[in-house]
């Protein structure tokens, strides 16, 4: 069983919901980017989603979109996420990692490569915005035959046949976008989002996470009562950004324990 498969597995039997930080690697610095894993680990996250820093990040908005400037401003490619990611695994068996980003540092270093190397790294899964199902099929492959899993996107506006799609083409867990846009957009309507949810599984058996809008330990909560993970990115970069890279680790550390403390106190459904 893989390292995603066994904390969903272990939270469902917990009667608990996965909360999934995004942070760029090497945002603030690629000083703390390991530092960083460990305290979200340590704040009570599941699975780490470790975004690659990537010039034209078109699918998030502005805080994400700093976040991957700054950590290529020190020079921070897919090589050295990897090397992240290797060096976590160090301490650090069990916490599943995401690798988020875009094609074009993929296949620069080589789909089979790449496989290689994140696979030796302890990569868990990759979310690449823009390889869409009905075109990843080398990917898809590529990533099964070394152990990783492909995870895909939906959003408000797939259809039913994009649902299927998806739910007969992703591994590990589905990723719903809870608003039309990018990163970092307004507030979220919880009622949409649970009545997509619905939709979505009931044409699979794989998790399924919501992400985007969710900016505090209350939506949180909420997104928790019907849904298998909650993912959040942008607040925790503006976390960061408000602080100095000497503060940066324990402010993110105390703003996911909230949420993940708000997410445990949810009354079930």
């Amino acid at each position: 069983m893989s390292r995603i498969a066994a904390t969903f597995a272990r939270l469902a039997n917990e009667k608990r919901k996965a909360l999934i930080p995004f942070v760029t690697a090497g945002d603030p610095s690629p000083d703390i980017a390991v530092p960083l894993m460990h305290a979200l680990v340590d704040a009570g996250v599941d699975v780490i989603e470790l975004g690659v820093p990537f010039s034209d990040p078109m699918a998030d908005g502005p805080v994400i979109q700093r976040s991957s400037e700054r950590a290529l401003k020190f020079g921070v490619g897919l090589k050295d996420v990897l090397s992240y990611v290797a060096t976590f695994r160090q301490t650090n068996q069990s916490t599943p990692v995401v690798l988020m980003g875009y094609a074009n540092p993929i296949e620069r270093m080589g789909l089979k490569h790449f496989a290689e190397q994140a696979a030796a790294a302890g990569v868990d899964g990759v979310l690449v915005v823009d390889y869409p199902p009905e075109e990843s099929q080398n990917l898809l492959s590529t990533m099964d035959a070394a152990g990783i899993d492909t995870i895909y996107l939906l959003s408000p506006t797939s259809t039913d046949e994009r649902i299927k799609l998806v739910a007969d083409t992703a591994r590990g867990y589905i990723y719903y976008v809870s608003l039309k846009g990018v990163t970092g957009a307004a507030n979220i309507d919880t009622g949409d989002v649970e009545a997509m949810i619905a939709r979505i599984k009931s044409q699979t058996k794989l998790p399924v996470g919501v992400g985007f809008g969710i900016r505090d330990g209350e939506t949180a909560r909420r997104i928790a009562s019907f849904a298998d993970a909650v993912v959040i990115g942008s607040r925790i970069i503006q976390e960061m950004e408000a602080a100095t890279p000497e503060t940066a680790v324990e402010r993110v550390r105390v703003l996911v324990s909230g949420i993940r403390q708000a997410m445990d106190k949810r009354v079930e459904k």
